[in-house]
C-alpha cells in the first residue's frame, strides 16, 4: 500500500476517497491512514493529502445531495434496497436526522452506514445547498483530519504494521477476505432470520382495492414514521397514521373482530409486519400487511392522496377526505 501511495500520491488517495463516498464497498480510511504516515516522512504533502480527501469527499456528496432533492425518498429506498442491512436502513438514518437535522453531516462519515446516506437524506429534506457545503464540507475534514492525524502521529507504527502485512503475504489476503465472507455471511443470515419471524400472510393491492370498491374496507393504518411521510407524502385513502411503536394506541377503539391492513414503504414490508404482530398480540385477529407497500399499491394505479404539511407530523389522525387525490 505504501508503495502505490507513494508512487501515485494524491491522485491515489483522490480516487479512493471518491469511490468510497460513491458507494463503492472500498474502505478509504486505511488510505488516510497511510497517506499520513507518508506525510510524517516527508514523502507527501500534508496540506495536499488533505485537500484532495476534502476535494473528493465534496464531490461524492454533492452528487448524493442533488440526487436527494430532486428524487427525494426514491433515492433512500433504492440505497436501502441494495444495503447489508436494508430493513434498518433508512429507519437509522431517519434517527439519525431527527436528532441531529443538518449538523448529522458533521458526524455521518464516523457512523457506519450512515455517510452515504445523510447526503441524499438531507437534500430530500430541502437542506439548502449554502448549508450543506459548509456543514458537509466541515465534516468531512473532521472525518479525513482524523484519519491522516492518525497517520502521522503513529507513522512509526504504521510502516511497522504494514512491514508485517508485507511479510505474511497471501496469507494476510486471504485472512482478510475471509473476515469479509463471515461479516457478510452473518448479516445474510440474520436478514433470514429476520424475514423467517415476520412470515405472515399478506394481502395484494388488487384484493384490497377490491374490498374497498365492494363496500367492506379494512381498517388501513400508514405506520410509516413522520419523516418518512414528510420525505413522501402519499398516502392511500382513509389510512390512519401511526407509528410501529404507537400502532396498538392508535387503535384502541376498533374492535377485535375488524380486519386490519398494515402498509408502510420498506423491504420485504418489515415495518408493517413488526407492526401487525403488535395488534396481534395486542388481540386483533385479522391483520395482514400490505404487499409491496404503498409503492405497489401506486404502481397498479388505485389513487392516492397528498398529505398536507399540517398532517405529516401527526399520528393517529385520519386523512380529510377533501385532500386532492392523484391517479
Amino acid at each position: 500500500m505504501i508503495a502505490l501511495i507513494a508512487q501515485y500520491g494524491l491522485l491515489l488517495v483522490f480516487l479512493n476517497v471518491l469511490a468510497a463516498q460513491a458507494g463503492v464497498p472500498v474502505p478509504a480510511v486505511p488510505t488516510l491512514v497511510v497517506a499520513g504516515a507518508l506525510a510524517a516522512g516527508g514523502r507527501l504533502s500534508l496540506a495536499g493529502i488533505v485537500a484532495a480527501a476534502l476535494a473528493a469527499s465534496l464531490i461524492g456528496d454533492l452528487a448524493w445531495y442533488l440526487a436527494g432533492r430532486r428524487y427525494g425518498a426514491g433515492v433512500m429506498r433504492t440505497l436501502c434496497r441494495i444495503s447489508l442491512s436494508p430493513d434498518s436502513c433508512v429507519k437509522q438514518s431517519e434517527l439519525h436526522f431527527q436528532r441531529w437535522r443538518g449538523q448529522v453531516l458533521l458526524v455521518a462519515k464516523f457512523v457506519p452506514g450512515l455517510s452515504m446516506l445523510a447526503p441524499p437524506l438531507v437534500g430530500a429534506m430541502g437542506l439548502s445547498p449554502r448549508s450543506f457545503m459548509l456543514l458537509d464540507g466541515v465534516g468531512a475534514l473532521l472525518w479525513a483530519g482524523v484519519a491522516i492525524a492518525l497517520g502521522y502521529v503513529f507513522a512509526g507504527e504504521v510502516d511497522r504494521v504494514l512491514d508485517a502485512i508485507a511479510g505474511a503475504g497471501t496469507v494476510a489476503v486471504e485472512v482478510v477476505a475471509a473476515l469479509l465472507v463471515a461479516y457478510v455471511a452473518v448479516k445474510w443470515w440474520r436478514r433470514k432470520r429476520l424475514l423467517r419471524s415476520l412470515r405472515m400472510a399478506r394481502i395484494g393491492v388488487e384484493e384490497l382495492a377490491g374490498a374497498i370498491a365492494a363496500g367492506r374496507a379494512p381498517v388501513v393504518i400508514d405506520v410509516r414514521s413522520a419523516l418518512a411521510r414528510q420525505l413522501d407524502g402519499r398516502l392511500i385513502p382513509d389510512a390512519l397514521l401511526a407509528e410501529v411503536d404507537g400502532v396498538v394506541q392508535v387503535v384502541d377503539a376498533i374492535p377485535f373482530d375488524r380486519e386490519l391492513v398494515v402498509y408502510c414503504n420498506c423491504p420485504n414490508e418489515v415495518s408493517a409486519a413488526y407492526a401487525a404482530q403488535a395488534l396481534m398480540a395486542h388481540g386483533y385477529r385479522h391483520v395482514r400487511p400490505l404487499l409491496g407497500g404503498l409503492d405497489a399499491w401506486d404502481a397498479a394505479g388505485y389513487t392516492v392522496h397528498r398529505l398536507a404539511a399540517a398532517v405529516v407530523a401527526g399520528a393517529g389522525q385520519e386523512v380529510d377526505d377533501s385532500a386532492p387525490t392523484v391517479a
